[in-house]
């Protein structure tokens, strides 16, 4: 088992930027893909980022050159730095670590932290 806890959310103006955290503790050592997604209001969860070991880091694509996640292995920490931040990007973000077990790829999550961009 994997827990992810993040941090950081919160109300801001549009134009600005926001800094969120996640920590996992746990069964760390099975994990091989970090990331952030989030879910709109009435809509589905999508990626914003997420940064598999020893591979490359994707974004998607409308927050490509505004956001960008930094990843600490020996922490087993991974934030996400938004900037330029819009009104479309109001959401529930989640933290999201993929776990290696056995065989078996699991899916762990974080319990979401608002982001809310105000116009």
């Amino acid at each position: 088992q994997v827990q992810l806890v993040e941090s950081g959310g919160g109300l801001v103006q549009a134009g600005r930027s926001l800094r969120l955290s996640c920590a996992a503790s746990g069964n760390v050592l099975g994990i091989n893909a970090m990331g952030w997604y989030r879910q709109p209001p009435g809509s589905r969860r999508e990626m914003v980022a997420l940064d598999v070991n020893g591979g490359k880091t994707t974004y998607g694509d409308s927050v490509m050159g505004r956001f960008t996640i930094s990843r600490d292995n020996a922490k087993n920490t991974i934030d996400l730095q938004m900037n330029r931040l819009e009104a479309e990007d109001t959401a529930t973000y989640y933290c999201y670590a993929r776990v290696r077990r056995g065989l078996v790829n699991y899916d762990s999550w974080g319990q979401g932290t608002q982001v809310t961009v105000s116009s």
